[in-house]
């Protein structure tokens, strides 16, 4: 296998990552809105949770795109 093709297998395995993150995304506020319609009254103590929970997530998947680009320009 040539190194230049490695290098496209890597970064594509890579970007599994963003997609994940993607996913936890959805999860997240998905939960976090079927809380809050069971309980409105709690909602607005969760909006820090789900703020965090949210960046949190969202720097997994930009790492991953980090990793991505390293791979194919960097290496």
């Amino acid at each position: 296998m040539e190194a230049e093709a490695a290098k496209f297998i890597g970064a594509g395995i890579a970007c599994i990552g963003m997609g994940a993150a993607g996913v936890g995304v959805g999860h997240i506020f998905g939960n976090f809105l079927a809380a809050a319609i069971r309980n409105p009254a709690a909602a607005q103590g969760q909006f820090t949770n789900l703020i965090f929970g949210f960046a949190v997530t969202e720097a997994l998947g930009i790492f991953s795109f980090l990793v991505a680009l390293l791979l194919l320009f960097a290496l």
